[in-house]
Protein backbone atom coordinates (compact mmCIF):
# COMPACT_ATOMS: atom_id res chain seq x y z
CA UNK A 1 0.00 0.00 0.00
CA UNK A 2 0.98 3.32 -0.73
CA UNK A 3 -0.30 6.16 1.20
CA UNK A 4 0.56 9.91 0.69
CA UNK A 5 0.64 12.14 3.60
CA UNK A 6 0.28 15.81 3.12
CA UNK A 7 1.10 17.98 6.05
CA UNK A 8 1.18 21.85 6.31
CA UNK A 9 3.54 23.40 8.25
CA UNK A 10 5.00 20.91 10.54
CA UNK A 11 6.39 17.43 9.84
CA UNK A 12 9.40 17.51 8.95
CA UNK A 13 10.52 20.68 9.51
CA UNK A 14 9.22 21.76 12.84
CA UNK A 15 9.31 20.01 16.20
CA UNK A 16 5.56 19.80 17.83
CA UNK A 17 3.01 17.92 18.50
CA UNK A 18 1.81 17.16 14.96
CA UNK A 19 4.87 16.59 13.68
CA UNK A 20 6.14 14.24 16.43
CA UNK A 21 3.13 11.99 15.63
CA UNK A 22 3.73 11.81 12.15
CA UNK A 23 7.07 10.62 12.64
CA UNK A 24 5.82 7.65 15.28
CA UNK A 25 3.09 7.00 12.92
CA UNK A 26 5.15 6.01 9.70
CA UNK A 27 7.47 4.35 11.92
CA UNK A 28 4.73 2.24 13.39
CA UNK A 29 3.46 1.07 9.84
CA UNK A 30 6.94 -0.27 7.79
CA UNK A 31 4.83 -2.38 5.87
CA UNK A 32 3.49 0.70 3.82
CA UNK A 33 5.13 3.12 1.54
CA UNK A 34 4.70 7.02 2.60
CA UNK A 35 4.84 9.36 0.17
CA UNK A 36 5.30 12.99 2.11
CA UNK A 37 3.42 16.29 0.36
CA UNK A 38 4.91 18.68 2.56
CA UNK A 39 3.59 22.26 2.48
CA UNK A 40 5.98 24.84 3.84
CA UNK A 41 5.78 28.53 4.41
CA UNK A 42 9.06 29.49 2.85
CA UNK A 43 11.40 28.00 0.38
CA UNK A 44 14.78 28.49 2.46
CA UNK A 45 13.43 25.37 4.39
CA UNK A 46 13.27 23.21 1.61
CA UNK A 47 16.00 20.33 2.50
CA UNK A 48 16.06 21.56 6.19
CA UNK A 49 14.78 18.36 8.10
CA UNK A 50 14.75 18.36 12.12
CA UNK A 51 13.86 14.36 11.52
CA UNK A 52 15.93 12.03 10.20
CA UNK A 53 13.08 10.32 7.50
CA UNK A 54 11.99 6.80 7.90
CA UNK A 55 13.00 4.20 5.57
CA UNK A 56 9.67 3.49 4.18
CA UNK A 57 9.37 7.43 3.32
CA UNK A 58 9.85 7.15 -0.49
CA UNK A 59 9.15 10.16 -1.54
CA UNK A 60 9.00 13.40 -0.43
CA UNK A 61 7.32 16.34 -2.90
CA UNK A 62 7.79 20.36 -1.22
CA UNK A 63 5.80 22.83 -1.77
CA UNK A 64 6.89 26.55 -0.54
CA UNK A 65 3.45 29.39 -0.39
CA UNK A 66 6.51 32.06 -0.75
CA UNK A 67 7.27 30.13 -4.49
CA UNK A 68 4.01 31.46 -5.50
CA UNK A 69 5.33 35.01 -5.35
CA UNK A 70 7.86 33.96 -8.16
CA UNK A 71 5.79 32.68 -10.68
CA UNK A 72 6.10 34.03 -13.65
CA UNK A 73 3.47 35.94 -15.49
CA UNK A 74 2.35 34.06 -19.19
CA UNK A 75 1.88 37.24 -20.77
CA UNK A 76 -0.52 35.45 -23.43
CA UNK A 77 -2.80 34.35 -20.82
CA UNK A 78 -2.98 37.94 -19.03
CA UNK A 79 -4.11 39.60 -22.35
CA UNK A 80 -6.09 35.94 -23.46
CA UNK A 81 -6.65 34.02 -20.27
CA UNK A 82 -9.17 31.83 -22.03
CA UNK A 83 -11.64 31.33 -19.05
CA UNK A 84 -15.52 29.94 -19.74
CA UNK A 85 -18.64 31.65 -17.80
CA UNK A 86 -18.17 29.31 -15.49
CA UNK A 87 -14.61 29.17 -14.40
CA UNK A 88 -15.35 33.05 -13.93
CA UNK A 89 -17.55 32.40 -11.72
CA UNK A 90 -16.00 29.96 -9.25
CA UNK A 91 -13.21 31.91 -8.85
CA UNK A 92 -16.17 34.78 -8.02
CA UNK A 93 -17.26 32.70 -5.28
CA UNK A 94 -14.13 31.40 -4.52
CA UNK A 95 -13.65 34.74 -3.07
CA UNK A 96 -16.90 36.02 -2.32
CA UNK A 97 -17.10 33.32 0.41
CA UNK A 98 -19.75 31.21 -1.60
CA UNK A 99 -19.87 27.47 -2.31
CA UNK A 100 -17.65 26.44 -4.63
CA UNK A 101 -17.68 23.79 -7.46
CA UNK A 102 -13.77 22.91 -7.02
CA UNK A 103 -13.95 19.89 -10.13
CA UNK A 104 -13.98 23.31 -12.06
CA UNK A 105 -11.17 24.93 -10.70
CA UNK A 106 -9.20 21.78 -10.35
CA UNK A 107 -9.86 21.38 -14.14
CA UNK A 108 -8.74 24.54 -14.85
CA UNK A 109 -5.19 24.57 -13.01
CA UNK A 110 -4.08 21.07 -13.29
CA UNK A 111 -5.80 20.51 -17.06
CA UNK A 112 -5.92 23.60 -18.53
CA UNK A 113 -2.73 24.87 -17.15
CA UNK A 114 -3.37 28.15 -16.00
CA UNK A 115 -1.09 30.51 -14.80
CA UNK A 116 -2.12 31.89 -11.40
CA UNK A 117 0.16 35.43 -11.81
CA UNK A 118 -1.47 36.23 -15.47
CA UNK A 119 -5.11 35.55 -14.41
CA UNK A 120 -4.77 37.68 -11.29
CA UNK A 121 -3.32 40.33 -13.30
CA UNK A 122 -5.84 39.90 -16.51
CA UNK A 123 -8.40 42.37 -17.16
CA UNK A 124 -10.50 39.74 -16.86
CA UNK A 125 -10.05 38.85 -13.26
CA UNK A 126 -9.72 42.94 -12.48
CA UNK A 127 -13.44 42.72 -13.77
CA UNK A 128 -14.56 40.84 -11.59
CA UNK A 129 -12.81 42.32 -8.48
CA UNK A 130 -14.13 45.93 -9.27
CA UNK A 131 -17.88 44.05 -9.73
CA UNK A 132 -17.54 42.53 -6.52
CA UNK A 133 -15.77 45.31 -4.30
CA UNK A 134 -18.82 47.94 -5.93
CA UNK A 135 -21.01 45.34 -4.91
CA UNK A 136 -19.63 44.45 -1.29
CA UNK A 137 -17.44 47.44 -0.37
CA UNK A 138 -18.18 50.35 -1.91
CA UNK A 139 -16.70 52.87 0.64
CA UNK A 140 -13.23 51.65 0.45
CA UNK A 141 -9.90 51.98 -1.33
CA UNK A 142 -10.20 49.75 -4.33
CA UNK A 143 -6.39 49.25 -3.74
CA UNK A 144 -6.42 48.19 -0.64
CA UNK A 145 -9.58 45.19 -1.50
CA UNK A 146 -7.02 44.31 -5.14
CA UNK A 147 -4.39 43.50 -3.25
CA UNK A 148 -5.86 41.85 -0.30
CA UNK A 149 -7.85 39.72 -2.59
CA UNK A 150 -4.95 38.36 -4.42
CA UNK A 151 -2.97 37.77 -1.75
CA UNK A 152 -5.87 35.40 -0.52
CA UNK A 153 -5.87 33.75 -3.97
CA UNK A 154 -2.17 33.51 -4.99
CA UNK A 155 -0.85 30.49 -2.75
CA UNK A 156 -4.01 28.27 -3.10
CA UNK A 157 -3.91 28.92 -6.97
CA UNK A 158 -0.52 28.45 -7.22
CA UNK A 159 -0.79 24.41 -5.33
CA UNK A 160 -3.62 23.72 -7.40
CA UNK A 161 -0.89 23.82 -10.50
CA UNK A 162 1.60 21.60 -8.42
CA UNK A 163 2.22 17.70 -9.63
CA UNK A 164 -0.10 15.34 -7.75
CA UNK A 165 2.22 12.37 -6.61
CA UNK A 166 0.63 9.22 -7.12
CA UNK A 167 -1.02 6.62 -4.37
CA UNK A 168 -3.91 4.55 -2.49
CA UNK A 169 -4.92 6.82 -0.07
CA UNK A 170 -4.16 10.32 0.16
CA UNK A 171 -4.34 11.02 4.17
CA UNK A 172 -4.24 15.26 5.39
CA UNK A 173 -3.62 16.58 8.49
CA UNK A 174 -5.55 19.64 7.68
CA UNK A 175 -8.41 20.74 5.81
CA UNK A 176 -6.59 24.19 5.13
CA UNK A 177 -4.02 24.18 1.86
CA UNK A 178 -3.31 20.33 2.53
CA UNK A 179 -6.88 20.28 2.47
CA UNK A 180 -6.90 21.04 -1.12
CA UNK A 181 -4.20 19.67 -2.33
CA UNK A 182 -5.69 16.11 -0.88
CA UNK A 183 -9.15 17.26 -2.34
CA UNK A 184 -6.90 17.48 -5.58
CA UNK A 185 -5.53 14.39 -5.74
CA UNK A 186 -9.64 12.60 -5.19
CA UNK A 187 -10.26 14.51 -8.17
CA UNK A 188 -7.70 13.71 -10.20
CA UNK A 189 -6.45 9.68 -9.64
CA UNK A 190 -10.09 8.87 -7.98
CA UNK A 191 -8.31 7.49 -4.76
CA UNK A 192 -9.74 7.97 -1.57
CA UNK A 193 -8.79 10.62 0.75
CA UNK A 194 -8.77 10.42 4.64
CA UNK A 195 -8.78 13.70 7.07
CA UNK A 196 -7.56 13.73 10.76
CA UNK A 197 -7.54 16.65 12.52
CA UNK A 198 -5.35 17.14 15.14
CA UNK A 199 -7.18 20.71 16.17
CA UNK A 200 -9.82 21.97 14.32
CA UNK A 201 -7.76 24.26 11.21
CA UNK A 202 -10.63 26.65 10.72
CA UNK A 203 -11.30 27.48 14.26
CA UNK A 204 -7.69 28.39 15.05
CA UNK A 205 -6.90 30.00 12.18
CA UNK A 206 -10.04 32.57 12.54
CA UNK A 207 -8.78 33.10 16.18
CA UNK A 208 -5.22 34.13 14.36
CA UNK A 209 -6.89 36.03 12.36
CA UNK A 210 -9.53 37.86 14.91
CA UNK A 211 -5.77 39.20 16.37
CA UNK A 212 -3.75 39.82 13.29
CA UNK A 213 -2.44 43.09 12.84
CA UNK A 214 -1.78 42.62 9.02
CA UNK A 215 -5.55 42.25 8.22
CA UNK A 216 -7.64 45.46 7.36
CA UNK A 217 -10.63 45.36 9.94
CA UNK A 218 -13.13 45.37 7.19
CA UNK A 219 -11.76 42.43 5.26
CA UNK A 220 -10.84 40.40 8.02
CA UNK A 221 -14.47 38.27 7.66
CA UNK A 222 -13.56 37.69 3.87
CA UNK A 223 -10.23 36.35 5.14
CA UNK A 224 -11.63 34.26 7.28
CA UNK A 225 -14.43 32.72 5.05
CA UNK A 226 -11.94 31.69 2.66
CA UNK A 227 -10.15 29.14 5.05
CA UNK A 228 -14.29 28.09 5.93
CA UNK A 229 -14.36 27.49 1.99
CA UNK A 230 -11.09 25.40 2.07
CA UNK A 231 -12.44 23.10 5.27
CA UNK A 232 -16.16 22.65 2.78
CA UNK A 233 -13.80 21.65 0.19
CA UNK A 234 -11.72 18.70 2.18
CA UNK A 235 -14.84 17.40 4.11
CA UNK A 236 -16.92 17.15 0.28
CA UNK A 237 -13.81 14.89 -0.94
CA UNK A 238 -13.12 13.29 2.01
CA UNK A 239 -14.08 9.60 2.14
CA UNK A 240 -13.58 9.21 6.53
CA UNK A 241 -12.91 12.51 8.08
CA UNK A 242 -11.44 11.36 11.82
CA UNK A 243 -11.23 13.95 15.28
CA UNK A 244 -9.04 13.01 18.51
CA UNK A 245 -12.47 13.39 20.27
CA UNK A 246 -16.43 13.27 20.15
CA UNK A 247 -16.45 17.24 20.73
CA UNK A 248 -14.44 17.75 17.94
CA UNK A 249 -16.64 15.73 15.19
CA UNK A 250 -19.37 17.65 16.63
CA UNK A 251 -17.44 20.89 15.58
CA UNK A 252 -16.89 19.38 12.38
CA UNK A 253 -20.32 18.34 12.01
CA UNK A 254 -21.38 22.03 12.99
CA UNK A 255 -18.57 23.48 10.09
CA UNK A 256 -20.17 21.14 7.61
CA UNK A 257 -19.40 17.81 7.37
CA UNK A 258 -21.28 15.02 6.63
CA UNK A 259 -21.73 12.84 9.64
CA UNK A 260 -21.20 9.91 8.13
CA UNK A 261 -18.15 10.45 7.33
CA UNK A 262 -17.01 11.23 10.81
CA UNK A 263 -15.12 9.48 13.33
CA UNK A 264 -12.73 9.53 16.63
CA UNK A 265 -9.60 7.62 16.67
CA UNK A 266 -8.13 9.22 19.96
CA UNK A 267 -3.97 9.69 19.77
CA UNK A 268 -1.69 6.69 21.02
CA UNK A 269 1.99 6.84 22.35
CA UNK A 270 4.30 4.33 23.12
CA UNK A 271 3.30 3.50 26.46
CA UNK A 272 6.28 1.09 26.69
CA UNK A 273 8.74 4.09 26.32
CA UNK A 274 7.39 5.71 29.64
CA UNK A 275 5.39 3.00 32.07
CA UNK A 276 8.80 1.80 33.97
CA UNK A 277 9.98 5.57 35.09
CA UNK A 278 10.25 5.50 38.66
CA UNK A 279 8.31 8.36 40.88
CA UNK A 280 11.10 11.16 41.31
CA UNK A 281 13.26 10.73 44.16
CA UNK A 282 13.21 13.61 47.03
CA UNK A 283 15.90 15.93 45.90
CA UNK A 284 14.94 19.49 47.91
CA UNK A 285 12.66 21.13 44.77
CA UNK A 286 9.86 20.41 43.21
CA UNK A 287 10.28 20.12 39.91
CA UNK A 288 7.95 20.83 37.16
CA UNK A 289 8.01 20.49 33.57
CA UNK A 290 6.63 21.86 30.56
CA UNK A 291 6.70 19.82 27.16
CA UNK A 292 5.95 22.86 24.63
CA UNK A 293 7.35 24.26 21.72
CA UNK A 294 7.75 28.42 21.85
CA UNK A 295 5.02 29.95 20.27
CA UNK A 296 2.02 32.10 20.93
CA UNK A 297 -0.69 29.84 21.08
CA UNK A 298 1.15 27.72 24.13
CA UNK A 299 0.79 30.82 25.88
CA UNK A 300 4.41 30.59 27.36
CA UNK A 301 4.26 34.45 28.74
CA UNK A 302 0.74 33.14 31.08
CA UNK A 303 3.15 30.12 32.26
CA UNK A 304 5.64 32.59 33.14
CA UNK A 305 3.31 34.62 35.33
CA UNK A 306 1.87 31.97 36.94
CA UNK A 307 5.40 30.03 38.20
CA UNK A 308 6.20 33.92 39.52
CA UNK A 309 3.70 33.53 42.03
CA UNK A 310 4.16 30.09 42.42
CA UNK A 311 8.08 31.10 43.35
CA UNK A 312 6.73 33.14 45.81
CA UNK A 313 4.63 30.74 47.82
CA UNK A 314 6.99 27.57 47.11
CA UNK A 315 10.58 28.86 47.00
CA UNK A 316 11.84 25.12 45.96
CA UNK A 317 9.93 25.42 42.85
CA UNK A 318 11.86 24.87 39.58
CA UNK A 319 10.46 25.16 35.96
CA UNK A 320 11.96 23.08 32.63
CA UNK A 321 10.43 23.85 29.53
CA UNK A 322 11.63 21.46 26.80
CA UNK A 323 10.62 22.50 23.43
CA UNK A 324 12.65 24.28 20.36
CA UNK A 325 11.82 27.85 19.57
CA UNK A 326 9.13 27.79 17.18
CA UNK A 327 8.63 31.76 17.12
CA UNK A 328 12.08 33.96 17.75
CA UNK A 329 10.10 37.03 18.69
CA UNK A 330 7.74 35.51 21.36
CA UNK A 331 10.76 33.50 22.42
CA UNK A 332 12.85 37.09 22.82
CA UNK A 333 9.57 38.44 24.96
CA UNK A 334 9.26 35.83 27.19
CA UNK A 335 13.05 35.64 28.41
CA UNK A 336 12.50 39.89 28.67
CA UNK A 337 9.14 39.08 31.13
CA UNK A 338 11.45 36.75 33.13
CA UNK A 339 13.91 39.36 33.28
CA UNK A 340 11.20 41.96 34.53
CA UNK A 341 9.68 39.63 36.98
CA UNK A 342 13.04 39.13 37.94
CA UNK A 343 12.16 35.39 38.63
CA UNK A 344 14.85 31.96 39.07
CA UNK A 345 14.93 28.73 38.64
CA UNK A 346 13.25 28.63 35.08
CA UNK A 347 15.61 26.42 32.62
CA UNK A 348 15.10 26.66 29.16
CA UNK A 349 16.47 22.94 27.50
CA UNK A 350 16.11 23.49 23.94
CA UNK A 351 15.18 20.70 21.94
CA UNK A 352 15.81 17.12 24.63
CA UNK A 353 15.07 13.49 25.34
CA UNK A 354 11.91 13.63 27.32
CA UNK A 355 11.94 10.08 28.08
CA UNK A 356 15.43 11.08 30.04
CA UNK A 357 13.90 14.31 31.75
CA UNK A 358 10.79 12.76 32.96
CA UNK A 359 12.40 11.14 35.79
CA UNK A 360 13.35 14.65 37.33
CA UNK A 361 9.74 16.05 37.40
CA UNK A 362 7.17 15.70 39.86
CA UNK A 363 3.83 16.88 37.38
CA UNK A 364 4.09 18.95 34.51
CA UNK A 365 2.02 21.89 33.14
CA UNK A 366 0.29 22.89 29.44
CA UNK A 367 -0.91 26.02 29.12
CA UNK A 368 -2.27 26.58 25.67
CA UNK A 369 -4.36 28.45 24.28
CA UNK A 370 -5.70 25.82 21.92
CA UNK A 371 -5.03 21.97 21.69
CA UNK A 372 -6.48 19.29 20.39
CA UNK A 373 -5.64 15.90 22.25
CA UNK A 374 -2.08 16.78 23.52
CA UNK A 375 0.87 13.91 23.20
CA UNK A 376 2.48 15.62 26.28
CA UNK A 377 -0.28 15.01 28.30
CA UNK A 378 -0.52 11.23 27.21
CA UNK A 379 3.20 11.05 27.55
CA UNK A 380 3.15 12.42 31.33
CA UNK A 381 0.59 9.99 32.23
CA UNK A 382 2.42 7.15 30.81
CA UNK A 383 5.41 8.34 32.86
CA UNK A 384 3.26 8.55 35.92
CA UNK A 385 3.21 12.16 36.24
CA UNK A 386 0.04 14.34 37.01
CA UNK A 387 -0.83 17.46 34.49
CA UNK A 388 -2.20 20.76 34.89
CA UNK A 389 -3.32 22.02 32.44
CA UNK A 390 -5.91 24.40 30.67
CA UNK A 391 -9.45 23.55 29.47
CA UNK A 392 -8.68 23.43 26.02
CA UNK A 393 -9.69 20.33 23.37
CA UNK A 394 -10.34 17.76 25.15
CA UNK A 395 -7.74 18.03 28.29
CA UNK A 396 -10.61 18.44 30.95
CA UNK A 397 -11.79 15.02 29.49
CA UNK A 398 -8.50 13.43 29.35
CA UNK A 399 -7.93 14.49 33.35
CA UNK A 400 -11.36 13.18 34.44
CA UNK A 401 -12.50 10.34 31.92
CA UNK A 402 -15.37 8.99 33.19
CA UNK A 403 -13.66 5.72 34.57
CA UNK A 404 -12.59 4.03 37.08
CA UNK A 405 -9.41 5.30 37.08
CA UNK A 406 -10.07 8.63 38.98
CA UNK A 407 -8.81 12.44 38.46
CA UNK A 408 -5.36 12.89 36.73
CA UNK A 409 -4.69 15.97 36.99
CA UNK A 410 -5.70 19.69 37.47
CA UNK A 411 -7.55 21.46 34.81
CA UNK A 412 -7.97 25.47 34.71
CA UNK A 413 -9.23 28.47 32.26
CA UNK A 414 -6.70 29.42 29.43
CA UNK A 415 -4.96 32.42 30.27
CA UNK A 416 -5.95 32.85 33.71
CA UNK A 417 -2.49 32.95 35.59
CA UNK A 418 -4.13 33.25 39.13
CA UNK A 419 -6.13 29.98 38.83
CA UNK A 420 -3.55 28.57 37.02
CA UNK A 421 -0.48 29.45 40.18
CA UNK A 422 -2.94 28.32 42.74
CA UNK A 423 -3.31 24.64 40.93
CA UNK A 424 0.18 24.51 40.40
CA UNK A 425 0.82 25.10 44.49
CA UNK A 426 -2.03 22.75 45.02
CA UNK A 427 0.23 20.28 43.51
CA UNK A 428 3.55 21.19 45.13
CA UNK A 429 2.20 20.95 48.31
CA UNK A 430 0.64 17.71 47.97
CA UNK A 431 2.95 14.87 47.20
CA UNK A 432 0.46 12.24 48.25
CA UNK A 433 -2.02 13.64 45.77
CA UNK A 434 0.66 13.44 43.28
CA UNK A 435 1.14 9.82 43.62
CA UNK A 436 -2.45 9.01 43.15
CA UNK A 437 -3.40 11.58 40.06
CA UNK A 438 0.02 9.64 38.57
CA UNK A 439 -0.82 6.65 38.86
CA UNK A 440 -4.19 7.31 37.72
CA UNK A 441 -2.89 8.71 34.74
CA UNK A 442 -1.18 5.76 34.13
CA UNK A 443 -3.61 3.22 34.02
CA UNK A 444 -6.00 5.50 31.68
CA UNK A 445 -2.90 5.69 29.16
CA UNK A 446 -2.15 2.35 29.46
CA UNK A 447 -6.00 1.22 28.82
CA UNK A 448 -7.16 3.85 26.23
CA UNK A 449 -4.17 5.56 24.35
CA UNK A 450 -1.43 3.24 22.99
CA UNK A 451 0.10 3.73 19.92
CA UNK A 452 -1.07 -0.15 18.69
CA UNK A 453 -4.71 0.96 19.81
CA UNK A 454 -4.04 4.66 17.31
CA UNK A 455 -2.68 2.20 14.40
CA UNK A 456 -4.92 -0.14 14.91
CA UNK A 457 -7.82 2.13 14.24
CA UNK A 458 -5.93 3.60 10.97
CA UNK A 459 -4.82 0.23 9.48
CA UNK A 460 -9.04 -0.83 9.68
CA UNK A 461 -9.60 2.80 8.33
CA UNK A 462 -7.28 2.54 5.35
CA UNK A 463 -8.44 -1.30 4.51
CA UNK A 464 -12.22 0.57 4.75
CA UNK A 465 -11.72 3.08 2.04
CA UNK A 466 -9.47 0.99 -0.20
CA UNK A 467 -12.17 -1.53 -0.51
CA UNK A 468 -15.23 0.93 -0.53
Amino acid sequence: MRVCFILEGCYPYVFGGVSSWTHHYIEAMPDVEFVLWCIGSKEELKGKYKFQLPKNVVEIHEVFLDTALEIKMDKRQRKHPKITKEEREEMQNLFAGNDVNWDVLFNLFQEKKMNPTSLLMSQEFLNLLIEKCREKYPYISFSNYFFNVRSMLLPELYLMTTKVPEADIYHTTATGYSGILGSMAKWKYKKPMIVTEHGIYTREREEELLGAKWVLPYLRQQWIEIFYRFSACAYEYADRVTALFNNANKIQAAIGCPVEKLSVIENGINYDNFKDIPVKADNGYIDIGAVVRIAKIKDIKTMIYAFAEVKSRVPNARLYILGDVDDKEYNEECHQLIDQLKVEDIIFTGVVSVKEYFPKFDFTILTSISEGQPLSVLESFAAGRPVVTTDVGCCRELIDRDDEFGSAGLCVPPMHKDLLADAMVSMCLNKGMRIKMGESGRLRAEKYYTQKIMMDKYRSLYEEVVKK
